[in-house]
This record gives C-alpha cells, sequence and structure tokens, in this order.
C-alpha cells in the first residue's frame, strides 16, 4: 500500500470517529433533553395537582365544619402556569379547561358564607362535579404526555365528589 493511500485510510478514519463523537454527542444531548423536560413536567404536574387536592380539601372541611378558610391564590396561579410552561399543547389546554372548572367551585364557595350559610354535601358535590370531571380529562392528557397508557377512570385527591361520578365504594 503507497504512502498516499496510507495517509488517505487515516485521515477517512479520523472523520469517521469525529462524525460519530458529534453524532453520539447530539443524540446524547436530546436524549437528556427529554428526561430534563420530562422531570420538569411530573413535578409541575404533582404541584398543581397538590394544590388542587389541598385547597379542595380545605374548602370543602370549611362548609362541613361552618368555619372559615382562606388559600394563598398566588401559589394556585403559579401553578397553573408553571405546568402549563412545560406541558405539551393539549395538556395545556386541559390545564386551562380544568382552571375553568375549579372557578366554577371556588364561585359556589364564595357565593355562601363557609360559617353561616355553609353549603351542604350535596351543594358541595355539584360544585366539585365540574373540577373532578376535568381532573380526570387532565390527569390522562398528562399520563398520555409522559407515556403512560393506563387511563384514570375516577377523580382521586381532595373531591368529595366519589358517589355522584363513579360506582367505586
Amino acid at each position: 500500500m503507497s504512502v498516499g493511500a496510507t495517509l488517505l485510510t487515516g485521515v477517512i478514519a479520523a472523520i469517521a470517529g469525529g462524525v460519530g463523537v458529534v453524532a453520539g454527542a447530539f443524540v446524547t444531548n436530546r436524549a437528556q433533553d427529554r428526561h430534563w423536560l420530562r422531570d420538569q413536567q411530573l413535578a409541575a404536574y404533582r404541584d398543581l395537582l397538590g394544590h388542587y387536592a389541598h385547597f379542595s380539601m380545605e374548602i370543602s372541611r370549611a362548609h362541613q365544619d361552618r368555619r372559615g378558610w382562606d388559600y394563598d391564590w398566588g401559589d394556585w396561579s403559579t401553578a397553573l402556569v408553571s405546568a402549563s410552561l412545560v406541558a405539551p399543547d393539549h395538556v395545556a389546554m386541559c390545564i386551562n379547561d380544568f382552571g375553568d372548572a375549579v372557578q366554577v367551585l371556588l364561585d359556589a364557595s364564595a357565593a355562601r358564607n363557609s360559617i353561616e350559610d355553609p353549603l351542604t354535601l350535596n351543594e358541595i358535590r355539584r360544585a366539585f362535579a365540574p373540577a373532578a370531571q376535568a381532573q380526570v380529562t387532565l390527569v390522562n392528557a398528562m399520563r398520555e404526555s409522559l407515556g403512560m397508557r393506563e387511563p384514570l377512570t375516577a377523580p382521586v385527591g381532595g373531591t368529595p365528589v366519589r358517589p355522584l361520578l363513579c360506582a367505586c365504594s
């Protein structure tokens, strides 16, 4: 083999190795980006649903116990925006619909004094129903966006509507 052929073989091997390193780095960076985004989505979704579970229980208990209640709505708003920021478009739309459904609950609760004229358990259940249904839709969209195949069939986490929405006991 001539010196030129040997040199050409060496150059081709070096270029191929360099291309392999660049391609590997690109694939690795994309995978890391996907994992980072998934972690951010999980954290934002957990935070959003945690706020909902917290204030929904607070509202329900306040009316049932005939006591006042308060909540930091800035945290709720931040959770909505944060989840929407990292969510795919179809999940972000479900987050918006969920926020609208939660507003039905908040309006019903605000219309009555939880100490002097609390909502009855049936009124609480009716007020929660739109949010509970939107929660199931939202959680299923979240689960799908995270690659989970099993859909949620009933609301979970603080909504006192189970007897109205499913046959669970």
